[in-house]
């Protein structure tokens, strides 16, 4: 017995003078003395005691102050008289210092303070974000501000200003009547036309302030109605309004075959395009309407523009095939025309070099009477109305497999109650206000939705928009104005515009698209969310297809099978990799990588084909070797002899690169010829096209941002598995691929998956390299299908959607956000849509890293023995 626990303290490393001084009573002592001398205790008896001895002494080498366990009575023990109190006290060298106990609880504090900073900090950065994309989803906010005593009689033409202080009306007569808002006697300014002008059409535009009209002898021309602000030592401008008359000028030639007085002007229309000005009117000639056009021309001189002309009068009656035009309106292009029959036909006309032509005839509406046909702002689409309160919208594109743009429908609007009687274009966006007399709807062409339905406590007559789109003025039946201001900054948004397919100006069907911004005013905004999101999932893909296997199994042969020298400078080298600045990495793959790729994709592909097989092998070839031969190689140092083997390979790949591509990647020409080019076969393959900088460039380059943190974190995971289990593993007989396979890995792939998840958030954010080393142009697939495309293989069909084509560029959210954050104005839809995208991209990392933190908790659990 007392060999045995001689061999007990030994092995335990605790001795009889520790026992005794960590003890805390004479009892217990004694017990310990006399179990050294009797040999006839039972083993079962030494064990009770040495398992009570060494939990007294842990808790005292801890610092545990309690009393210790009580011991198991021996038979040979005599009762003892114990002392109330007489406990042994803790030696002081456990007793911890009260300066470490304050400055412990000061880090409990400052860290428990940190991570609630932490948690408030994120949560007003999301509510910030919120905040800003908020007003993005709110609806249009149309209120009554005044009314004005206008007393303009029914029938009459009115309009605002830009500032909606000074209405005006115009009733055909010889003056123009302006009403002050804030109350005063009414201006009346005299038009400058020839005494006894009879007017018999008219029309205004809000935008350049010019008003065409029409006379009952078949003369058109202008009368100017401008506005000019003067500040008199006021904080505010006063507004003075001036009207000017332009000549008329006579639709018809001298001479003709119809008298002048029999031919007025029912109704006409204007455009100027800077070099093409067009006059287009609708004629009653002997009880029959005509539609007859005028080209204008003006002559410039360097001392500026001279007079306008008449150029050229052409008759387009012959064209009409018997339809009685009611209504006329002329592009803006000034090349072409519609007219709108009594039939409720609609009548599409362009000029042609040699003359004009009949493109397209339709009906907007299949029954019921069309109330009217105008343009949109842009004049691309007309909105139709008729009397049954149903407004749809048909825009210029070149239909499917055709060659000429033709008018197609491409939105439908919710209908009101009771027929369409007026209608108005904003002429800042796609907006427009149409309705009767009881109710009417701001409506946005783009999504297609009303903005606001407005019950009007009056009866409308007529109704006039700022240029600004700000104020609406309504004429009611007694000739007031009633003026209601408009609150619509964000008619673009919403969930169909961010997040749905949408039938843009110009396009052949619905898709998904993002174009923020244009030249031109009337640039419809394109604010599809989802290019960006696919972009974004785009990069990341091909960014981990190229990082994980090499960074994982990096990770794996430098803690298995690599020498521990070896293992000291490579870890800290894949280190540093990791701190190299984004910007670096774009500069290089959009200077040197994108065009050193661009014309050997072929070697890049025999690259990835070469490499894993000459490594997989040399490894087969290594395994069957003579474990003698074998031997010889230090452990772990078997990159010797595969490094040379596959640098090797690969510069063999790369060599034979321009060998395949003449074999193999052969492009037919339009005219018969064979070229050897990857770039030029991929296109006629595939049906998608080639860009010099692509997901190939972004997959090796964003790749090697990531390889290095997935590397770092995965190979401490694969580090830090106990080695008692490889040993263990090891001593049974298995090889040590065998190990890594069946025990490290599954101990370590909460690690390992720790690791692919911190480096997919770094693709995801990254930014610097995708906007240098791609087109960063966002688009989708045509179809608008998500993953696969037309299926069949070759002849320009892949079963692949265009958006996942390896050899094109992509858009993400964040590099979208680095790159028109800084050009996007304060507040406007642009600007909140960012956040939006900001929002998105939040949204995306968190889901991600929730799975992920799921899935990891779910494999520590299922190794916790360990």
């Amino acid at each position: 017995m007392n060999h045995f626990i001689h061999h007990l303290r030994s092995s335990s490393g605790i001795h009889a003078p520790d026992f005794r001084e960590s003890c805390h009573s004479k009892d217990f002592l004694h017990r310990f003395d006399a179990l050294q001398c009797d040999n006839s205790v039972t083993f079962a008896s030494f064990l009770s005691f040495a398992k009570t001895a060494t939990t007294v002494f842990l808790a005292t080498r801890v610092g545990e102050t309690r009393s210790p366990p009580s011991m198991p009575p021996s038979p040979s023990d005599a009762p003892a008289t114990k002392t109330p109190g007489a406990s042994r006290p803790v030696p002081e060298r456990f007793i911890v210092s009260k300066g470490t106990l304050r400055w412990d609880r000061f880090m409990n504090s400052a860290i428990v303070f940190g991570g609630i900073g932490i948690i408030v900090a994120v949560s007003g950065i999301f509510a910030f974000i919120a905040l800003e994309i908020a007003p993005l989803f709110q609806g249009a906010r149309v209120e009554e501000k005044t009314k004005i005593a206008l007393a303009a009689p029914s029938g009459a033409l009115v309009g605002l200003d830009e500032w909606s202080e000074l209405p005006f009306y115009f009733d055909g007569g010889s003056e123009v009547v302006f009403q002050p808002v804030k109350g005063g006697p009414a201006q009346r300014l005299p038009t400058g036309l020839p005494t006894g002008t009879q007017i018999t059409a008219k029309r205004h535009n809000p935008v350049t302030g010019r008003m065409a009209i029409g006379t009952a002898d078949g003369q058109v021309g202008f009368v100017a109605i401008q506005y000019q602000s003067e500040y008199q030592g006021q904080s505010k401008p006063v507004i003075k309004p001036a009207v000017k008359a332009e000549p008329l000028l006579p639709l018809r030639e001298a001479g003709t075959s119809a008298p002048a007085n029999l031919t007025p002007i029912l109704d006409m229309d204007y455009a100027d395009s800077g070099d093409k000005k067009l006059f287009a009117a609708i004629q009653e000639v002997n009880g029959q309407h005509q539609l007859t056009t005028m080209s204008l021309r003006q002559k410039k001189s360097l001392m500026g523009k001279g007079k306008t002309e008449i150029d050229a009068r052409e008759d387009l009656t012959p064209l009409l095939a018997g339809a009685k035009p009611q209504r006329v309106l002329v592009a803006g292009t000034a090349d072409s025309l519609v007219a709108l029959t009594d039939a409720g036909e609609v009548l599409y006309f362009y000029r042609l070099s040699s003359g004009w032509e009949l493109r397209q005839r339709f009906k907007p509406f299949d029954g019921g009477q069309v109330s009217g046909v105008d343009y949109l702002f842009g004049q691309v689409s007309l909105v139709c109305y008729n009397n049954q309160g149903k407004v749809r919208i048909f825009s210029l594109f070149v239909p499917e497999g055709g060659t000429t743009r033709l008018f197609g429908q491409t939105k439908e609007f919710q209908p009101i109650n009771g027929p369409i009687t007026y209608y108005r274009a904003s002429q800042r966006n796609k907006s427009f206000l149409v309705g009767n007399a009881q109710e009417c709807a701001l409506c946005y062409a783009t999504t297609a939705s009303v903005r606001r339905n407005v019950k009007l406590p009056f009866e409308a007559v007529s109704v006039a928009m700022d240029a600004k789109a700000e104020h609406i003025g309504f004429l009611d039946t007694q000739g007031s104005m009633h003026l209601y201001e408009i609150s619509d900054p964000h008619p673009e948004a919403g969930w169909s515009a961010f997040f749905g397919k949408v039938w843009y100006e110009g396009f052949a069907g619905p898709k998904y698209e993002w174009q923020s911004t244009s030249g031109t005013d009337d640039f419809e905004p394109k604010l599809s969310l989802i290019p960006l999101i696919m972009g974004s999932l785009k990069g990341t893909f091909y960014a981990m297809l190229f990082a994980v296997p090499i960074a994982l199994l990096a990770a794996i042969y430098t803690s298995q099978f690599l020498a521990p020298g070896m293992k000291k400078i490579v870890k800290p080298a894949m280190e540093i990799m990791a701190s190299l600045p984004s910007v670096v990495l774009g500069f290089l793959a959009a200077l040197w990588l994108a065009p050193l790729i661009e014309n050997r994709v072929p070697s890049v592909i025999l690259l990835v084909i070469s490499i894993p097989i000459s490594a997989s092998l040399l490894g087969i070839l290594w395994g069957r070797m003579p474990i003698v031969y074998r031997n010889r190689l230090p452990k772990g140092t078997e990159y010797l002899i595969i490094a040379p083997v596959m640098l090797g390979f690969a510069w063999l790949g790369w060599q034979l690169g321009p060998a395949l591509e003449k074999a193999v990647f052969v492009a037919t020409m339009p005219d018969g010829s064979q070229i050897a080019d990857f770039r030029m076969w991929w296109p006629r393959f595939t049906g998608m096209s080639y860009d010099q900088r692509n997901c190939l460039v972004v997959g090796f380059m964003m790749g090697f941002a990531v390889i290095p943190v997935i590397f770092t974190i995965a190979e401490d995971a694969l580090s830090n598995v106990p080695p008692s289990l490889t040993s263990a593993s090891e001593a049974l007989g298995a090889s040590r691929w065998q190990v890594v396979r069946t025990v490290v890995l599954p101990v370590a792939s909460a690690g390992i998956l720790s690791a692919v998840m911190i480096g997919l958030g770094r693709a995801v954010g990254e930014t610097m390299v995708v906007v240098m080393a791609t087109g960063n142009t966002g688009f989708f697939d045509a179809s608008g299908n998500f993953l696969l495309g037309e299926l069949g293989l070759g002849a320009g069909k892949f079963p692949l959607a265009d958006h996942w084509n390896p050899f094109n560029g992509m858009r993400t959210l964040s590099a979208n956000i680095a790159v028109e954050l800084p050009e996007a104005a304060q507040n406007s839809t642009h600007y909140r849509t960012l956040f939006l995208g900001a929002l998105v991209l939040f949204g995306m990392t968190f889901v991600l890293n929730t799975v992920a933190e799921v899935l990891r908790q779910k494999l520590r659990d299922k190794f916790k023995i360990v």
